[in-house]
């Protein structure tokens, strides 16, 4: 397929400055970005501001539940069916790209890429890592049951586990390995703060990911936690709410990525008690709601390259757009615009995705308005968007 769409101001995932022009799309990719002679189906955007497709590099699909042990319990045929419905949402709002750290498997990653589902670019981790008791483990204090896996957490405990977990989920297309470094607002029986795995562990799952040309993830809160990540070699460090300003300066010197999640904890605030949410988790919840946007402003003070996540469960999944509001809220809509395109495009290694020039692939979202006068169009629902997925305009 061709498409042209012309008349455009163009954001290209970086610059402050929009370029006038328009943009030739042939075969899935970015053929020719400025003065192009039209070709194929052509779509005129004047008055409106063309941006990279956006990506969401926290994003989970099988997360169709507030309850952990429903989500990691439930048939997973259910999962998936739901998760499909969940990644196709998504890209109609105009991710185009999105990183699963916590679930997802070759068997999802097969369907969308032959066209049995539509939905964004998408990579998993597969089943995140965690200590028992850790994050990852879904049982209250007081219930005695065995749970070693499910389809978004899996109990891993020893070097020589770990080991062969990540070599495992790398052997199966992960593309990165998620380990939970900290305690964390879902889980039911660990507090917050408190780092989760050995040195030993960490480094391990850092080094098999690595030689295999892959990274590391960590759920991680507290200074302390994220701490414990980087200088054990985790990459992406996914929440950060309660980091102080010398945490965040050593997450620069070891050039670790921030990828902040503040939708999550809004829509738990709002939204969480009606659908069911459990006490403990909403109590969790009020002492990290505060701090993700200063957590942001600490990284973005700090050097920090920082990326754009929505963690959502549940119902919640459509809140996925209130966490760009949020975010400009914290930094601006330049800043936030690059977290969504370049620099989680950076996180993720993938060189041709998260802008527009010639060669980087056909997703981009055609905003009705410009972001910078007016932000809104980065985030309301209700104003049009017009987004391509590999050079095809994704339609109802």
């Amino acid at each position: 397929m061709t498409l042209s769409i012309v008349n455009a101001l163009v954001f290209d995932g970086w610059s402050e400055d929009l370029t006038e022009g328009s943009i030739l799309l042939r075969d899935g990719e970015i053929a020719a970005v400025g003065d192009v002679t039209p070709e194929g189906e052509v779509l005129d955007a004047r008055g409106a501001v063309v941006v990279p497709g956006l990506i969401d590099a926290h994003f989970h699909a099988y997360a169709h539940s507030l309850d952990g042990l429903e989500i990691e319990r439930g048939p997973l045929s259910y999962a998936a069916l739901v998760g499909a419905r969940r990644l196709r949402d998504a890209l109609r709002r105009g991710f185009t790209t999105v990183r699963d750290v916590a679930g997802g498997d070759i068997g999802l990653a097969q369907a969308i890429e032959r066209g049995v589902v539509t939905a964004p670019h998408y990579l998993y981790s597969g089943p995140a890592l965690s200590q028992t008791g850790g994050h990852g483990d879904p049982r209250r204090a007081e219930v005695d049951l065995c749970f070693a896996h499910g389809h978004i957490n899996e109990i891993v405990d020893g070097v020589d586990a770990v080991r062969r977990a990540v070599r495992d989920r790398l052997r199966t297309g992960a593309h990165c390995i998620k380990i939970m470094a900290s305690g964390g607002v879902f889980s039911l029986s660990d507090p917050l703060a408190v780092p989760q795995y050995s040195p030993e562990e960490v480094r391990t799952a850092v080094e098999e990911a690595t030689r295999r040309g892959s990274y590391v993830a960590a759920h991680a809160y507290s200074s302390d936690a994220v701490t414990h990540a980087v200088t054990n070699g985790v990459r992406s460090v996914e929440h950060g709410n309660l980091i102080d300003g010398a945490t965040a300066r050593l997450m620069a010197e070891h050039d670790a990525f921030l990828v902040p999640t503040l939708a999550a904890y809004d829509a738990m605030d709002r939204r969480g008690a009606e659908l069911g949410l459990n006490a403990i988790s909403l109590a969790k919840n009020l002492e990290v709601l505060d701090h993700g946007k200063r957590a942001v402003e600490l990284a973005y003070d700090a050097g920090v390259a920082v990326g754009f996540g929505s963690d959502l469960m549940g119902g919640l999944d459509d809140d996925q757009l209130v966490g760009v509001r949020l975010q400009m809220e914290a930094s601006s809509p330049l800043a936030t615009l690059r977290a969504m395109t370049r620099v989680n495009a950076d996180l993720i290694g993938d060189a041709r995705r998260g802008r527009i020039e010639p060669g980087a692939v056909g997703d981009v979202v055609v905003l009705d308005g410009n972001p910078f006068e007016n932000p809104a169009v980065l985030w309301d629902e209700t104003i049009p968007r017009t987004v391509t997925r590999a050079g095809h305009v994704v339609r109802d």
